[in-house]
């Protein structure tokens, strides 16, 4: 496959009732996926099982930082792999996008490419982003200077692609939501390129029901200003 140097990683809680399918999706395009089992009590795991994908697990919920450090660990020990794909659980990212975030590191675009909901999108975008989510990711890059000098429209989008040089250097200390604005930070210190393409969310009403609240926002900068005080 032409992705055979390329690991997509999903940290996975509780989604019983999807995570199935949407490996059975990337796998259509990717062959090489683990999916880190974040102490899950519903049954995800046995359900990754009868997959393709690589399963790792925790026996207790660490958080979604946590089990995408685990992922990159694991993919990172696999021969072969020179591109690492981040992909939620839930079904709201497009395989699609995904392979055309790869072909783009792929091609020298940058060390990092990070998917964006708020640039411009090709024509017959299905979904809107709901009115409580821009609110709430509009926040949060209004009140990070480090999203704001990256000039960064979408610092809390979870399908990004890193290069080997990249991945092998990330340590995301943050377990929980806030391991987003944390890698925004770490970029922002380092000298790799990054850059933001346009993607498409799928806002069912399943992803939605699971969606971080608004207050959300706030104690992910809380937890990062007092991280960076220590």
């Amino acid at each position: 496959m032409a992705n055979d140097d390329t690991w997509v990683i999903i940290p996975v809680y509780n989604e019983v009732t999807v995570i199935a399918q949407v490996v059975a999706d990337l796998h259509t395009t990717f062959r090489n996926i683990v999916c880190v089992d974040d102490g899950s009590t519903d049954g995800s795991a046995a359900q990754i099982a009868t997959t393709a994908a690589h399963l790792v697990r925790h026996p207790i919920n660490l958080g979604q930082g946590a089990a995408l450090q685990t992922g990159l660990c694991y993919a990172l020990a696999r021969p072969g792999g020179r591109f690492f794909v981040t992909f939620d659980a839930d079904g709201q990212h497009r395989v699609a996008d995904a392979g055309r975030m790869v072909d783009a590191a792929r091609s020298g675009f940058a060390d990092v490419v990070l998917g964006s909901r708020f640039l411009d999108q090709h024509e017959g975008r299905p979904h809107r982003v709901p009115l409580l989510k821009r609110i709430t990711l509009g926040l949060v890059v209004a009140l990070s200077p480090v999203a704001r000098k990256m000039h960064l429209t979408d610092a809390h989008n979870g399908l990004r692609v890193f290069n080997r040089a990249v991945a092998g250097q990330l340590r995301i200390r943050m377990n929980g939501m806030a391991h987003a604005s944390e890698l925004v930070s770490l970029l922002a210190r380092s000298s790799w390129t990054v850059r933001e393409l346009p993607v498409t969310i799928r806002y069912t009403e399943y992803s939605t029901s699971k969606g971080q609240p608004l207050i959300n926002g706030i104690n992910i900068l809380f937890d990062l200003a007092v991280r960076d005080q220590r």
